[in-house]
């Protein structure tokens, strides 16, 4: 019993120790060559001297855990997340130094998305919540399966680095979320180690950043960390026996914020990738909530989702989550109409 454990906490244990050592070395490094953040604006509440290169720290733990972890057999599904690891590497420090168009990021996330299909990861069908399935590949033709990946893991990936506004945000929930796939994976129905070691790989990386990252945060996961963050999550939620609708509904609160925004924004005539203070943790701030409190809406929203995902089957998940969408847009309303009660962001915590 104690090696079945150890077989999973192992992984997070040696993930967490490297991540937290690099987020350290990264903190003292960009202090001493004084590295400031070159794209704060008015969107950011965050100091421009914090570190952006979180994601530095949370990259390559993960990949050296998954290196030395002994148990792991390098096939298709990992060689995917290392080599979309590490063009998300290399193109979200650059977004970080300097960056990039909204065009250029969209083409990097497509990029990002035909390399894991090249890998053979494939979303060869979704369960219909009313029964049954629905088919996305049809014997050789996969092109509704590439489209499905294309919306699905572009979505995932903006949701995270959307809500990567507030201190420990983005890096607590995707910590949840991890874990919620962790315990999926070890379901008698579903029982895959070798997810189940990834998604604590995951976890770990993350954890040692967010030790870093609560508030005040001295290090922040930039566009490399919040990318990576949410192509993991995406990528594993489609190896993991397809479970799209578990993501979905763990994730539901960073979602349903990044599409009520587009929503918002396509209604105003404006880029769906235009900077303003619509997401919701900038509605709160803007209200006088401190960033605890926020935090704390957050995870335990999150967390409640989880643990819904985990103990209901597909059916229930859609009503749950119907519900659920009712019941954050009716927030969305009133947060919209509703006095403000500060006009500038607050950065108490």
């Amino acid at each position: 019993m104690q090696e079945h454990i150890l077989f999973y906490v192992q992984p997070f244990i040696v993930s967490m120790c490297i991540s937290t050592v690099l987020c350290f070395v990264i903190i003292k490094t960009c202090k001493r060559i004084r590295v400031r953040d070159q794209r704060t604006n008015d969107r950011h509440i965050h100091n421009s001297a914090t570190s952006r290169f979180g994601g530095i720290a949370i990259i390559i733990a993960f990949v050296i855990t998954l290196i030395l972890n002994k148990y792991l057999v390098f096939d298709h599904l990992i060689w995917a997340i290392i080599c979309g690891g590490g063009i998300i590497f290399v193109v979200g420090v650059m977004d970080d130094l300097r960056p990039l168009s909204w065009k250029s990021q969209i083409f990097f996330q497509i990029v990002l998305v035909l390399t894991v299909f090249i890998f053979g990861i494939r979303v060869l069908y979704v369960t219909n919540p009313l029964g049954g399935i629905f088919s996305l590949a049809h014997n050789d033709f996969f092109l509704p399966s590439l489209v499905f990946m294309l919306i699905w893991m572009v979505l995932i990936m903006n949701a995270v680095n959307w809500a990567d506004g507030v201190d420990g945000l983005s890096g607590g929930v995707v910590f949840i979320a991890a874990i919620a796939l962790f315990m999926i994976a070890l379901e008698p129905h579903v029982f895959q180690p070798p997810i189940a070691i990834i998604t604590m790989v995951l976890a770990g990386s993350v954890a040692g950043f967010l030790i870093f990252n609560f508030p005040q945060a001295r290090i922040f996961a930039g566009s490399s960390g919040a990318f990576f963050m949410g192509f993991v999550l995406a990528i594993l939620a489609i190896a993991a026996g397809a479970k799209i609708g578990t993501t979905v509904l763990v994730l539901g609160v960073p979602l349903l914020d990044s599409l009520w925004v587009i929503f918002r924004r396509v209604r105003a005539g404006r880029s769906i990738f235009y900077g303003d203070h619509e997401h919701l943790h900038y509605k709160l701030l803007h209200r006088g909530w401190s960033v605890k409190k926020i935090l704390a809406l957050y995870y335990g929203v999150t967390i409640l989702c989880a643990v819904t995902a985990i103990a209901t089957r597909s059916f229930n998940k859609f009503v749950i989550f119907v519900s659920f969408c009712i019941v954050v847009i009716i927030f969305f309303i009133a947060l919209s109409y509703g006095k403000t009660a500060k006009k500038e962001l607050s950065t108490n915590y």
